[in-house]
C-alpha cells in the first residue's frame, strides 16, 4: 500500500513538473508558479462532484475527460479574483458551471462566460488546455497502469488535480499575479 503511495506521489509530481514547465515554455506561467490555498482548499469537493462524469467519459474522451478539469482550474481563478467570499460558500461550483450547458459543453461555459473570452485568445485557452491534457494522458498511459485498478484510479485523480491547480495558476497569472522571489539566492 504505501508503495502504492509513493508511485502515486511520485507520478503526480512528474505531472506537475511537466505542466509547469510547458506553461512556462508557452509564456502563459512565469518561473514561479502562483498558487492559491483557498482555491486548493475547493479541490476535494470539486474532484468529488467531478469523478462521476470525469470517470464516466474517460473511456471514449480522455482527453475531455482531463482538460475539462483544467478549464475548472481557470474558473476557480476567476472567482477566487472577483469574489472569493462569496463563490467560495457555494458547495456545488462544479454542478453550477456544468448546469448551464452540460458536460459537454463546459469548455465554452468557462471560456466564454467565466473568462470572458472570444476568438484569438479563446482558441489559444483552448489549445493550450487540449495540449495539456494530452500530454498528461500520454504520461498516465506511459505509466502502464492496470485500468480498473485503485492505482489507475489514483493515477487519474492526480492528473485532475494537477490540471485544476495549472488552470488556476494560469489565470491567476493571466489576472496579473507574478511570483517573484522576496530574496536574491
Amino acid at each position: 500500500m504505501t508503495d502504492d503511495k509513493e508511485f502515486v506521489a511520485s507520478f503526480e509530481e512528474k505531472v506537475k513538473v511537466d505542466l509547469a514547465k510547458y506553461l512556462q515554455s508557452t509564456g502563459m506561467l512565469d518561473e514561479i508558479t502562483p498558487e492559491c490555498p483557498d482555491v486548493e482548499e475547493k479541490w476535494d469537493s470539486i474532484a468529488r462532484a467531478y469523478l462521476p462524469d470525469g470517470v464516466r467519459e474517460f473511456q471514449d474522451y480522455p482527453v475531455v475527460s482531463l482538460g475539462w478539469m483544467m478549464f475548472i482550474g481557470m474558473a476557480m481563478g476567476v472567482y477566487w479574483d472577483s469574489d472569493w467570499a462569496r463563490y467560495s460558500q457555494i458547495p456545488d461550483l462544479y454542478e453550477q458551471l456544468r448546469d448551464k450547458r452540460g458536460y459537454d459543453n463546459l469548455d465554452e461555459v468557462i471560456v466564454e462566460d467565466v473568462l470572458k473570452c472570444t476568438g484569438e485568445s479563446a482558441d489559444k485557452i483552448s489549445s493550450t488546455v487540449a495540449e495539456c491534457a494530452a500530454r498528461t494522458l500520454s504520461m498516465l498511459q506511459h505509466e502502464h497502469i492496470e485500468p480498473g485498478t485503485p492505482t489507475a484510479l489514483s493515477c487519474y485523480i492526480a492528473c485532475l488535480h494537477q490540471l485544476y491547480l495549472a488552470g488556476m495558476a494560469v489565470e491567476l497569472n493571466a489576472l496579473g499575479y507574478h511570483m517573484t522571489p522576496l530574496y536574491e539566492s
